[in-house]
């Protein structure tokens, strides 16, 4: 008897170890954020940069600067940890000036040790702001990377210098992916008024996935960003992700914050009322329920209590670093999004 019993528990853990053995997945964070006018103290004469001076309207002085740097080095240091128990593998960014403040980053102590790499290009903005890539060297190779220029125009036919599309396209841990990083152009002048310019944004964006897919069908594209737009706005949801209705019933991409902001969830607020422009979209081939390589598996908004406001009129609104022009000391008017891509481990 005792050796049936013996018999029995050894099945039983034999089977436990099975379960724990086929339960065991890699799982890579993809995030984005929009970091609110990370800019450094030095005017830059070729930028309208000049509220961003110790000497312009925001006094923005080298110990403000710093502080900037340690709250978005804190944030990204803590997206995703609860579940890979690491920060992000890649990481896209917008608002950033420059190149060097880029690289205050990624060298303050929160993120040294995971010697994140950049990708960066200088955009035609106005304001100087520009989108850049971060990643773990350890984690993905880059191949080729471009910037892509967009080019609007408004009612007085002159130019609207606006941000870049970023795309960059390597090896994540040998498998091929692509990522485009966007900042589409404002709400400024009002929604309608400024409809056209990410219309044009989203055809821009919907040419660079198209060519890719021209070279390989079933290339892996995630396209990420401040869109200024809702997913269901008709940019993204038609212009981007339906190209034409003949793809209606089986659309190229897949757009899971969709779900988060029809259930009400926003990455920034205005108004008392909460938008999500901030999404991460992925072609369909990285859903897929074969976890042989990396598929997507769950998609998010990061708002932990620090990062919102704990009292006052804007209560549980994003902790930013300006309001109305008077510096609060907070980290930034949008909350970063990620997206957790898994397979199985070897």
């Amino acid at each position: 008897m005792v050796s049936k019993h013996l018999f029995l528990i050894f099945i039983l853990l034999s089977n436990i170890a099975q379960s724990q053995k086929e339960d065991r997945y890699s799982i890579r964070t993809i995030a984005f954020y929009n970091v609110e006018n990370l800019f450094d103290t030095v005017n830059d004469s070729l930028y309208f940069d000049d509220e961003m001076t110790p000497e312009g309207n925001y006094n923005w002085t080298l110990d403000r600067y710093r502080l900037k740097i340690t709250h978005i080095a804190e944030v990204l240091s803590k997206i995703g940890k609860s579940t890979t128990r690491t920060c992000p593998d890649i990481i896209g960014l917008c608002e950033v000036e420059n190149l060097k403040v880029i690289e205050d980053l990624v060298k303050h102590p929160f993120l040294r040790p995971y010697d994140y790499n950049i990708i960066h290009y200088d955009s035609p903005d106005e304001r100087g702001i520009d989108v850049a890539l971060i990643y773990k060297g350890s984690r993905f190779i880059p191949m080729s990377f471009k910037s892509h220029r967009l080019l609007i125009f408004n009612d007085s036919d002159e130019r609207d210098y606006t941000r870049d599309q970023l795309l960059v396209g390597g090896l994540l841990e040998g498998e091929e992916l692509y990522i485009i990083v966007n900042h589409w152009p404002s709400r400024s002048g009002g929604a309608a008024r400024s409809r056209p310019y990410r219309k044009a944004a989203a055809r821009l964006n919907r040419r660079i996935i198209d060519s890719l897919m021209r070279l390989n069908i079933d290339a892996k594209i995630i396209s990420m960003g401040d869109f200024n737009d809702n997913p269901t706005d008709n940019s993204i949801k038609n212009t981007l992700i339906l190209s034409d209705k003949e793809n209606a019933k089986s659309p190229a991409f897949f757009n899971p914050m969709e779900a988060l902001y029809n259930k009400g969830d926003g990455s920034l607020a205005y108004r008392d009322q909460w938008s999500l422009f901030d999404q991460i979209l992925l072609s369909r081939n990285l859903i897929n329920e074969n976890r042989n390589s990396y598929t997507f598996w769950k998609a998010g908004i990061y708002h932990p209590s620090f990062l919102r406001n704990k009292t006052g009129k804007y209560k549980g609104y994003p902790f930013r670093t300006h309001v109305a022009g008077r510096y609060t000391g907070g980290y930034s008017d949008h909350f970063p999004v990620y997206a957790f891509l898994i397979k199985k481990a070897e």
